[in-house]
């Protein structure tokens, strides 16, 4: 098979100023093959706790632009509709187009949920979950208008249940939900979104876990980042025949993760009794069924027409 390329294709790759960093071995991966890459990282997060040292969105392009490749760093910050912005002006700019809009960046703090703070609640919502609704929301109608694009958007397996990652792991759940609206809204225009559920040892990975932890040991001897690469660039090539999915890559064991539906049981006029005494046909999984995207044509619907400069429909 000839080398999968994207001479020609402008890429977006957010929190990728790290090193180690996911985001650090997706923009090096995509550069070598070919795209124009936008760097995208805020360098020190004043609210960040335990990170080892600042990242820099500029080294990380200046490592790109030394191996031949082109790139430009992005300072803004994710979490913000006028940050999201600025970062696909900055594609704009220097390239004139973009094609490709990795979500990467986040942040991870772990604790109980009885303790963590409200803030920090707030700011998994607002980096993790906004920040790729906001960018993915810049960069639509550009993709729109030229009937083409693709966006990765970065989810985690703890998005089924993690103790000590609540915000977290709500946020990521989010992440998937917004990744299958958007894989139904783009079907028609050209646009694949999918989602990595990737891992590796990273700075995040270092900030979160206690430095005696057995799994930050055994992320660092067998996980490293660029690993997960690969599923990240195969999304966001031309050639991805699949939209509205869930791939976890981690430490090279790749998968689908997907949405199954039991085929329960049908009774209309069923009551809390029926329910206590069929629910083994409700959980039995044989003959579960993936859940596919909602394919619907939404004018049938009856929706009503939207003004932007309205507050509601």
């Amino acid at each position: 098979m000839e080398p999968l390329r994207f001479d020609g294709r402008t890429a977006i790759i957010t929190g990728a100023g790290g090193n180690p960093s996911l985001g650090r071995a997706h923009a090096l991966l995509l550069g070598a093959r070919g795209a124009n890459v936008v760097v995208n990282d805020i360098g020190s997060d004043p609210e960040a706790r335990h990170y080892p040292g600042a990242a820099s969105a500029e080294t990380v392009a200046a490592e790109i632009r030394a191996s031949g490749g082109k790139a430009v760093a992005s300072p803004h910050s994710v979490a913000t509709p006028e940050g999201a912005a600025a970062i696909i002006r900055t594609a704009l700019e220097a390239f004139g187009r973009i094609d490709i809009l990795v979500n990467n960046a986040g942040i991870s703090i772990g604790a109980p949920f009885g303790e963590i703070s409200p803030r920090d609640i707030q700011r998994h919502i607002d980096v993790n979950l906004m920040g790729a609704l906001w960018c993915s929301h810049a960069a639509w109608p550009h993709m729109q208008a030229q009937g083409y694009g693709r966006i990765v958007n970065t989810t985690s397996s703890s998005m089924t249940g993690f103790a000590n990652q609540v915000a977290y792991s709500t946020s990521k759940g989010g992440v998937w939900s917004l990744t299958r609206a958007l894989a139904a809204e783009g079907q028609s225009l050209g646009i694949k979104v999918n989602a990595v559920s990737p891992g590796g040892y990273t700075r995040l990975v270092i900030a979160t876990l206690e430095e005696d932890s057995p799994l930050l040991a055994h992320s660092q001897a067998n996980l490293p980042p660029h690993l997960s690469s690969p599923a990240v660039a195969f999304l966001a090539h031309e050639i991805c025949p699949v939209t509205g999915e869930c791939i976890d890559s981690v430490g090279g064991a790749v998968q689908r993760c997907y949405i199954a539906r039991t085929r329960g049981f049908s009774e209309r006029d069923h009551s809390i009794e029926t329910l206590a005494a069929r629910w083994d046909e409700v959980m039995d999984e044989n003959g579960a069924v993936c859940v596919g995207l909602a394919d619907m044509d939404t004018s049938g619907w009856g929706l009503r027409a939207y003004k932007a400069s309205s507050t509601s429909f």
